[in-house]
């Protein structure tokens, strides 16, 4: 039996997972796949590392109503496609670290208690990864786990890009920002470094677009500043996610309106951003399909506040010599990417039209001031790396 590490980043309806050959000297992704519409539609879907689809299905609801089923459902897969593979360890994707965690940690009572507390802090992810830890546990109750946090990428920013301006007391008490998707921030950093070690070694900043947005500036691979806030809210507008508002908004939704913390949680987390704005979807793919003005007009608001938040970064970057595109619609939407560097000229972007519909690496023109790349991301590579660090080390 080989040892393998296996990956879950458990969600609201759906788990992502892959399994990961740790036994050469590199970490080697063997299969990576998805359950996704619990409660609705449950499917299946799981690829080679090549991308090569392996399996494509409609489950039953008793095979994915919830995330032990769902996770049953993923072992009785990989059992018969993978029967040479022995669970080693597992990682788990953790969207919040809250002050206490900046780095990988091997999961006990204690570790999963601190998690589940900092659900408040991210209540549309965290219960779910505390739920796809407690499923895990139960399935593999001598297997080591651990949790890879997505905030852990952006701590030890200095304190004006970490602050808010409110008494200092809630500063200390934990409310400040954090920054989310480090694991794939970390995971883009590196491989920019492989790819243009000149450019990874400046000033960059890297777009992670897709369902969930954010962007982020680095120096020399290090964070430096985040779109994102104290919660997955802040910054470029996402699929169901406003992004950037002012609190008087909610404010007035509160007192003149009547919204509760719940309404407001419901609003802000599943009925804002693209789909609010276009009434269409949150898929931009769709709305890049629709002929409805309102899909037109929320993606053309996207496309402004990516640029907003650029122009921001560069400034606190002191200039910029390297964008980087990644996530679902950074890697794919060629229309997109165009968009955002059409106009931003003024600071030495520029897109070459055939490198882009070609969605090759470098997309920029040549002579450029400011190289730019799309890099797909693999935050299920970065989370085995890191529960192999922490997980299988701290086993043995």
């Amino acid at each position: 039996m080989s040892p393998h590490i296996l990956t879950l980043n458990a969600g609201s309806s759906s788990i992502k997972f892959s399994l990961v050959d740790s036994g050469g000297a590199r970490m080697a992704m063997r299969l990576v796949g998805k359950i996704e519409g619990f409660a609705r539609r449950p499917t299946l879907h799981v690829e080679d590392a090549d991308g090569t689809a392996r399996a494509d299905r409609d489950l039953s609801a008793s095979e994915a109503h919830d995330q032990d089923a769902a996770l049953t459902t993923i072992l009785q897969y990989l059992r018969e496609a993978a029967p040479d593979a022995a669970v080693a360890a597992i990682g788990h994707r953790v969207v919040h670290g809250g002050l206490a965690f900046d780095g990988p940690v091997l999961i006990d009572d204690a570790v999963l208690a601190a998690i589940e507390a900092l659900a408040p802090w991210a209540p549309l992810h965290q219960p779910h990864n505390v739920a796809g830890i407690r499923a895990a546990r139960a399935a593999f109750p001598d297997a080591p786990q651990a949790a890879c946090f997505d905030t852990a990428f952006h701590r030890g920013h200095a304190f004006e890009n970490d602050a808010y301006a409110l008494p200092r007391a809630f500063y200390d008490e934990g409310v400040r920002r954090y920054g989310f998707h480090g694991l794939s921030y970390d995971y883009v950093s590196r491989r920019l470094r492989e790819i243009a070690p000149d450019a990874a070694a400046g000033r960059t900043i890297v777009a992670h677009l897709g369902n969930g947005a954010s962007m982020c500036a680095l120096r020399d691979g290090k964070s430096m500043a985040s779109t994102m806030g104290f919660s997955t809210l802040d910054g470029v507008p996402m699929g169901t996610r406003p992004g950037q508002l002012d609190p008087g908004v909610l404010l007035f939704l509160m007192t003149a309106r009547g919204l509760d913390g719940n309404a407001l949680t419901d609003l802000l987390y599943k009925k804002s951003g693209l789909v609010g704005l276009s009434g269409v979807s949150s898929d931009m793919r769709e709305l890049q399909a629709s002929q409805s003005p309102r899909a037109s007009e929320a993606i053309g608001y996207f496309v402004h506040r990516i640029r907003y938040e650029i122009g921001g970064l560069a400034a606190t970057l002191g200039g910029l010599d390297a964008l980087v595109f990644c996530g679902g619609i950074g890697e794919h939407s060629a229309p997109i990417r165009k968009a955002v560097l059409d106009e931003m000229g003024w600071l030495g972007l520029a897109c070459d039209e055939e490198r882009n519909l070609a969605h090759a690496t470098v997309i920029s023109s040549d002579g450029a001031r400011v190289r730019v790349f799309v890099i797909p991301t693999n935050e299920e590579l970065m989370i085995a790396e890191q529960t192999a660090a922490v997980g299988l080390r701290q086993s043995r």
